[in-house]
């Protein structure tokens, strides 16, 4: 019996942190937060593409994706995609991600996702960690910005070749990736 109630148990956790925001399925309007508080929804922010990158402040590899990101939203905003920068770090408060994002020359905005709602829902595990949604909302790809934290060693652009796809009206070429990075300090939540 108390086997039973043991894979019970197991198989509840799992489901109730299973990740909702899956490639090929919907993403739902969710709500971040600007760095002054005030909540922001999903479906004010989105475009007919639309890119969900989680990002730190103190993360090593992300920062060394900073120009990288830099050149992703000026390269693609004016092919019309939105993108949504997210920190969900604990340890990052909204006046140290306003000071990062100054500091760097960041020229969009850094929401935060101060109880990991989102960061959750997506299951982003790491900084940076990407998320492209099409036009009817549906998650087309997941994973890495490219293949390498050192940008003289990059072979791959994913998600330029996942934005490349979605722009032409073509399938992505590999909708899952694996992302590399820093964890998520993630809040802790009690069951």
């Amino acid at each position: 019996m108390r086997k039973i109630l043991v894979i019970a148990l197991a198989l509840s956790a799992a489901i109730l942190s299973a990740q909702e925001f899956k490639a090929g399925s919907p993403v739902a309007d969710f709500q971040v937060r600007d760095l002054d508080g005030k909540a922001v929804s999903f479906s004010s922010l989105k475009g007919p593409v639309t890119v969900v990158t989680f990002i730190a402040t103190q993360c090593p590899v992300s920062n060394s994706y900073n120009q990288r990101m830099i050149e992703l939203y000026k390269d693609y905003t004016p092919k019309n995609v939105k993108f949504i920068f997210v920190n969900a770090n604990r340890s990052e408060p909204a006046s140290e991600v306003r000071e990062h994002a100054r500091r760097v020359g960041f020229s969009f905005p850094v929401y935060k996702d101060p109880d990991n709602v989102v960061a959750d829902r997506f299951d982003a595990q790491v900084t940076p960690e990407s998320y492209v949604i099409d036009n009817s909302g549906i998650l087309r790809y997941h994973g890495s910005i490219d293949d390498d934290m050192n940008v003289s060693r990059v072979h791959t652009q994913r998600l330029r070749l996942a934005l490349d796809a979605l722009l032409a009206g073509k399938l992505v070429p590999a909708t899952e990736t694996k992302a590399f990075g820093c964890t998520i300090k993630r809040v802790h939540k009690v069951s």
